[in-house]
């Protein structure tokens, strides 16, 4: 097992979303623990234009050697036509902490399909 967590970033348009996709994740074993960030203002160019959206913030914990399931789960179920789906090494934290991450994430259990 790959010992490394990443922290996996993407924003989504509300709450019921959020709460859909971190339920996802979790249940299917592939994420720890999703945090869900209410408010959060993006301004972004798309399509050739400067765009503002209210939107939420998932962080969502995990073993590296889970990320391409979580990033295909993401591109499956998340509304956005190109969503934000970036991860970020976690070069450090609690023993405990990043040991209960890795045993949660493991994948003992039947994976998103």
């Amino acid at each position: 097992m790959d010992p490394r967590v990443l922290l996996v970033m993407t924003t989504v348009p509300d709450l019921a979303t959020g709460e859909r996709l971190a339920r996802l994740l979790v249940e299917a074993r592939l994420a720890a623990c999703v945090n869900i960030i209410a408010g959060v203002t993006s301004i972004y160019r798309w399509q050739g234009a400067v765009e503002q959206a209210s939107e939420h913030q998932l962080l969502i914990k995990t073993s590296a050697s889970r990320y391409a399931d979580v990033e295909e789960a993401l591109r499956v179920h998340h509304p956005y036509e190109t969503p934000e789906i970036i991860a970020l090494p976690v070069s450090d934290g609690s023993p405990a902490y990043l040991r209960w991450l890795a045993d949660e994430s493991d994948p003992r259990e039947p994976v998103y399909a």
